[in-house]
């Protein structure tokens, strides 16, 4: 167990970012299958449904950041967008969700469609 001195000259807990990171990508693939049934019901197709998928992915990131995120780190003096202390890079926050849920996406997307459709 860290001291109370490790944690003033490393701040960040790794265990945390962890913790961050698994809810982070919960909430991102259980959205991915949710907009999945709503693109099968919608009767999207191609290039539409994948659009739908990236553009609502990138809101639900988003809205994440803007009630989770931004409070506290405005609160701490970070900068705007810096994800770093909660975070393991920026790149895994904005992004890493995209590809994590795709699969789940596709798998619901193709299962409403083809009940929808059929």
């Amino acid at each position: 167990m860290p001291t109370e001195r490790e944690f003033q000259v490393a701040p960040i807990v790794p265990e945390s970012v962890m913790h961050n990171t698994k809810a982070l990508s919960n909430l991102q693939s259980l959205t991915a299958s949710i907009f999945g049934v709503a693109a099968g019901i919608l009767g999207l197709e191609s290039y539409n449904g994948f659009l739908f998928y990236f553009v609502f992915t990138l809101l639900t990131t988003v809205l994440f950041y803007a009630f989770r995120v931004a409070p506290t780190s405005l609160k701490s003096g970070l900068g705007m967008f810096d994800t770093s202390r909660y975070y393991r890079t920026q790149y895994e926050f904005w992004t890493g969700g995209i590809f994590g849920g795709l699969a789940g996406y596709i798998l619901t997307w193709t299962l409403f469609y083809g009940l929808i459709r059929a």
